[in-house]
């Protein structure tokens, strides 16, 4: 199995968000593992959350798993039953189709690492929060279906 150096894959913080809803990940910083490491049947990505950064906004797809890994420090999953510290070692399970929107917040002092895994390309993503919708070949729009 072919060693992966971390520091060889670009740091990233960039956002595909609308302004608006851009600031929550605003001190999330990640590197994609999966394709340019030559895998194609899911992506892997590794995660650091700044203090008071979340993973994401709430969100859940029609079309892709997602599994998270917490690797180092602390972050609160937030999902539809409510709020669940998670520590080193502990892991959460997104299936497909589930409409259980989730996130992972740090609100600790230390940065959290996690490792993400989920499925590439995309699919359809719903954002139950705020007005906010990925349409799969569209990008981002609103619920009602316009452009931001």
């Amino acid at each position: 199995m072919p060693k992966l150096t971390l520091h060889a894959f670009p740091l990233t913080n960039a956002t595909g968000y609308p302004p608006e809803y851009a600031g929550p990940v605003r001190d999330r910083w990640y590197r994609r593992l999966g394709p340019a490491s030559g895998l194609s049947q899911f992506g892997v990505s590794h995660v650091t959350l700044k203090p008071g950064a979340c993973s994401s906004q709430r969100h859940w797809h029609e079309g892709g798993d997602e599994f998270v890994v917490i690797l180092s420090g602390e972050a609160i999953l937030i999902d539809d039953a409510g709020e669940q510290a998670m520590c080193v070692g502990d892991c959460a399970s997104f299936p497909a189709g589930q409409a259980n929107g989730h996130m992972l917040a740090n609100r600790g002092m230390s940065d959290c690492v996690v490792i993400a895994v989920g499925t590439p390309g995309e699919s359809d993503c719903h954002y139950p929060d705020i007005d906010m919708h990925l349409a799969a070949g569209q990008g981002f729009r609103r619920k009602d279906g316009s452009a931001f």
